[in-house]
């Protein structure tokens, strides 16, 4: 098992959770129009710093990572306007519950 962290601008959450549903990821934590930083700048969603960054995490299955991970990197290079996603991967010791 694994657990996965993604940011992105939200404007692509639609995609990113086509992507998760796509790769059999039936459960995730979406946190939507969140304040951050990025190579592009601040993300604070007012007129100073406009957008807003999107967090979702998952635990993942180890025999579903290598598909989604190759999802997620094609997105990210499919445009220009994808490339400030970014995708931690991290073991999980121990989990209670789904």
């Amino acid at each position: 098992m694994k657990f996965l962290h993604i940011t992105f601008h939200f404007e692509f959450s639609e995609q990113v959770e086509k992507i998760l549903d796509e790769a059999g990821i039936e459960s995730y934590v979406r946190y939507a129009m969140v304040e951050g930083k990025d190579r592009e700048g601040k993300h604070f969603g007012n007129k100073v710093f406009p957008g807003s960054t999107t967090v979702v995490q998952a635990q993942v299955p180890d025999d579903k990572m290598e598909k989604l991970l190759e999802k997620l990197k094609d997105f990210r290079e499919d445009k220009k306007s994808h490339r400030h996603m970014t995708v931690t991967v991290m073991p999980v010791e121990e989990s209670v519950g789904d």
